[in-house]
């Protein structure tokens, strides 16, 4: 018994090794499907978290370049010390501990970079600013050491951090500041601040004296974004009397704040900036602090803090052995994250759509590698059934021949792509993911064995007849599929894609398939009876053939379909981004460039005659009355604009060719008579009969009011015209617009808290230069103008983590799909080319040429080229129609709207010309090997 089972076992080797050999090339191409996708679920995932990584770490920075994200600031108690004292330098070096009550190992990855202090604005008492309209002024008081790499001193020097003893405390003034004070180099300023209460009974005084006076030299990196009062004073109407407030603010040494706490006044506010290390995996250490930044604060009251200050009431806290007041955290980071978050999510459900789609072509091409592979096997798996093999024993064997190479080749893949993945990201590969793969190619083959080999269930009831069977299970399939693409499609148009909806466009292309076979053979049909009419007997038997193989070409449709429809899907996710991005550029800009700068102000220099074409924006904040029932509408936005500069800077712009019909721009004869005004659809709403009144205060002047008269209603065309992107991202959402002329610029008094934009367009390629741009700019807007030019910003939003990464996944996505259905079609073509070769070898027996064996054969494969050419073409269109309301590509572009998807109709025919192609070179193959084949090979096929 031991020697018999012993010989069993080597016959059962002996056979395996055998049946391997001979399937070496189909189970190449089982390997091939295998391998790539384990690589791809090594490498993927690693590949997509560094994009990711890289997407939230231009973001910070973009941020962190404007403001710190994560800071820190307290007020230090001054009077807790007989006489009042304070140690600025020690409290300042003393923030470089407070990260220590950051908890979690992310916490290694924050650290101090500076320290600031602020007072608040007091009185300036001596000297007098000259001109009668100022009926007081306010001086603030900062010390920022990362200013001092933006300024230039023309007289003068920095205020002393360390003071000489028995001097004042120096102070540094803009020239701007300087000249609305009346001082210099040398002056002193005697200020009076604010009491503090429970302590003083009077405010406390305290001399500066002017150190120097600077200039703001341009920064690019938006240093001066919310700093701009350290440049250019401001003025703002006096709350009690008539006349404007004159508002600066001055840059201090490092022991200024010793030497005013030494004179009774409080504490200034002292903050803090820290920033993460987000290098590496920077989406991952983002995640890992917002849990311990929720409770910082507590935690920071909890080790630093305890009882009550007895002059404030306040939390008691002590940082560096100094008294302070409670310590305020402000985290940015976490809202940040979480709109990334979102966006990276949407990112995320979008690659499903290419990954989905991906998947259904390579399950295809191993069903299709798995059913030649039986269709070879198919005369010795009759054979060995014929000798007494049990079903099981057969599915065993091509499993025992399949599985090895599947694993080999899953492990080879996986090892592959682990090489090949970028290391250090927020990303890891997904081995399930892998062996989901490989153990769904697995077990394809003992699926397929089964259903090949199975023996037929006998039964003593009376069965319909087989033709009847199949048509309702075929009724039963194509039911199922419209039911589930229906449910698919109204489920993705109204909650967005996800792991699952992602593969409603493969359901789609499924059911563009089922409908096409329902025509094929109907098309086929007319074809055939127009053939049947004319002479001779080819196109007959063509048509004829393909008819009778229209039920067999499903599989290779669908895979022909798919393809078509994954690779034009993917074609128009990248043309509607890349058109998407320049108008998000455009829009982020206005023009080849634009300067913003705070309040309204009147450009310094007139910039076209560098060869630069100029348009001037003044954002103003109203409160307006209807004149029609009187009720206020505040704010409003109103925006001063010249229609003839807007025109010349785009003259195909649908919103200056508005303003130019609607808006007059001549000398106005009266200063009470109303000025023209466009409104947005919900101002307009509001007071939908009559004009708007506002009132203003010039300075020194008394309260003047304004009269606007409607002219028309902003569209939707105008309200997103590149034009007003730069202005609009100044107003808030949801507040109402009012575009009026630039002769209510002259009207108005400058407001600090409204804005000036400068659009520039080049009219020569040197002109049109980042460079020049951005001299032109801070020449006309000065230094602190916040410059962005057209160019660097389409160049930013392509370079985004995001949207390289989704076009990388579309890109990749396609090129498999298409390679794997490549695959899939050869297969499918050699699976079925015996029976056209039979027929053809039949009729050459009855004397058919070699000539026309050949037009035969492409016959017989035409019509499916055709069917695949038409499929893909709608599938293509029908497709994006369908998934509109689902791709949310704007946060991509950052234009002001949804972008138009945009098919690319060029890809799309160069790919159904491929296919074409292919199928008709598959033709010619056949037919070549046809006519080189003998006449034995021919009788034996016949």
């Amino acid at each position: 018994m031991t020697g018999t089972a012993g010989a069993g076992a080597a016959v059962t080797r002996r056979l395996i090794r055998r049946e391997t050999r001979g399937d070496l090339p189909l189970l190449a191409c089982l390997a091939a499907v295998v391998l790539a996708l384990s690589a791809l679920c090594a490498w993927a995932p690693a590949y997509a978290g560094g994009q990711e990584d890289r997407a939230l770490r231009q973001r910070v920075d973009a941020s962190q370049a404007q403001a710190p994200l994560i800071s820190l600031s307290t007020t230090p108690e001054v009077f807790d010390t007989v006489p009042p004292a304070l140690d600025a330098a020690g409290l300042l070096r003393a923030g470089a501990t407070l990260t220590e009550q950051l908890t979690g190992p992310a916490a290694r990855h924050v650290s101090v970079i500076g320290g600031s202090y602020d007072y608040d604005q007091a009185s300036l008492i001596s000297p007098r600013p000259p001109g009668p309209a100022n009926t007081g002024t306010r001086l603030g008081l900062t010390y920022l050491p990362s200013a001092r790499a933006h300024l230039h001193y023309v007289s003068g020097h920095p205020p002393a951090d360390r003071t000489p003893l028995g001097t004042a405390p120096q102070i540094g003034l803009s020239q701007a500041s300087a000249r609305a004070l009346g001082v210099r180099a040398g002056s002193r300023l005697t200020v009076e601040f604010a009491r503090t209460l429970g302590v003083q009974d009077a405010p406390p005084h305290a001399t500066l004296l002017v150190s120097g006076v600077y200039l703001a030299t341009a920064a690019g990196d938006d240093f001066w974004s919310g700093r701009e009062t350290l440049d250019q004073p401001s003025r703002y109407p006096a709350e009690h009397s008539a006349g404007t407030v004159l508002a600066v603010r001055g840059l201090v040494g490092l022991d200024a704040a010793d030497l005013l706490a030494g004179a009774g006044v409080g504490g200034p506010r002292t903050t803090w900036q820290l920033r993460a290390d987000l290098s590496g995996p920077a989406l991952e250490r983002a995640r890992a602090l917002t849990g311990p930044l929720s409770h910082y604060s507590a935690d920071l009251s909890a080790a630093l803090c305890q009882g009550a200050d007895p002059v404030t009431g306040e939390l008691g806290c002590h940082v560096g052995g100094q008294a302070t007041g409670p310590l305020l955290v402000v985290d940015s980071l976490t809202p940040l994250l979480a709109a990334f978050t979102a966006q990276d999510r949407q990112a995320r459900d979008l690659a499903t759509f290419a990954v989905d789609a991906l998947a259904a072509v390579a399950l295809a091409t191993v069903t299709v590698a798995v059913r030649l592979l039986l269709r070879r096997r198919q005369a010795h798996l009759r054979l060995q059934r014929a000798r007494g093999a049990s079903t099981v024993r057969l599915v065993l064997l091509r499993c025992a021949v399949a599985w090895p190479v599947v694993a080999v080749a899953a492990l080879l893949g996986w090892a592959a792509g682990e090489a090949l993945a970028p290391g250090g990201t927020s990303g890891s590969p997904q081995p399930a993911t892998a062996a989901l793969v490989a153990s769904t190619v697995a077990l394809t083959v003992p699926l397929m064995t089964w259903l090949a080999v199975r023996e037929p269930r006998r039964t003593a009831r009376p069965r319909r007849s087989r033709p009847n069977i199949a048509v309702g299970r075929r009724v039963v399939l194509e039911l199922t599929v419209l039911i589930a693409t229906a449910a698919g499609v109204v489920a993705l148009r109204s909650q967005g894609p996800d792991g699952i909806l992602g593969a409603v466009p493969v359901l789609v292309a499924l059911t563009v398939v089922l409908a096409l076979l329902r025509c094929y053979p109907f098309v086929l049909r007319l074809v055939l009876r127009q053939a049947r009419r004319s002479r001779g007997t080819v196109g007959f038997i063509g048509a004829a053939r393909a008819a009778h193989d229209a039920p067999a070409t499903g599989l290779a449709l669908f895979v022909l379909v798919l393809t078509l429809g994954t690779a034009v899907f993917g074609g128009l996710v990248h043309r509607t981004v890349d058109d998407g991005l320049a108008t998000g550029a455009a829009w982020t800009t206005g023009a080849d460039a634009s300067a913003t700068v705070a309040g309204t102000v009147t450009p310094a220099s007139d910039t076209r005659a560098a060869g630069t074409r100029t348009a001037l924006q003044h954002l103003y904040t109203l409160s307006l009355a209807g004149r029609a029932d009187g009720a206020v509408i505040s704010p409003v936005a109103v925006v001063a604009v010249d229609p003839e500069q807007l025109a010349a800077v785009a003259p195909k712009s649908p919103l200056a060719a508005t303003l130019r019909a609607r808006l007059t721009t001549g000398a106005r004869a009266d200063e009470n008579a109303p000025l023209p005004a466009l409104l947005s659809p919900d101002l307009r709403a509001s007071e939908p009969t009559g004009g708007f009144t506002g009132t203003v205060v010039p300075d020194g002047q008394r309260p003047r009011d304004l009269t606007f008269t409607p002219v028309g209603t902003l569209g939707t065309a105008a309200l997103h015209d590149p034009l007003l992107g730069p202005v609009t991202a100044q107003i808030p959402a949801g507040t109402p617009l009012l575009i009026t002329t630039a002769g209510a610029a002259r009207l108005m008094p400058p407001q600090p808290s409204g804005s000036t934009v400068l659009l520039l367009e080049g009219d020569t390629p040197a002109a049109a230069r980042p460079a020049a741009l951005r001299s032109a700019a801070a020449r006309a807007l000065g230094p602190q103008a916040r410059i962005r030019v057209r160019s660097e910003t389409l160049s930013a939003l392509r370079e985004d983590g995001l949207t390289r990464g989704l076009g990388t996944v579309y890109t990749a996505g396609s090129i498999l799909a298409a390679l794997a259905g490549l695959l899939a079609l050869v297969l499918e073509l050699t699976l079925t080319s015996h029976e056209r070769s039979r027929t053809t070898s039949f009729l050459r027996t009855l004397g058919l040429g070699a000539g026309e064996a050949g037009i035969l054969h492409f016959l017989q494969l035409l019509p499916l080229a055709l069917a695949s050419a038409v499929g893909g073409t709608l599938l293509g269109l029908l497709e994006p129609r369908l998934l509109a309301q689902t791709l949310d590509l704007r946060q991509f572009t950052g234009g002001p709207a949804q972008p138009a998807l945009h098919t690319d109709y060029s890809l799309t025919v160069v790919l159904i010309a491929g296919v074409t192609v292919l199928i008709l070179a598959a033709a010619v193959t056949e037919a070549f090997v046809a006519r080189r084949r003998g006449l034995g090979a021919v009788l034996r096929l016949a």
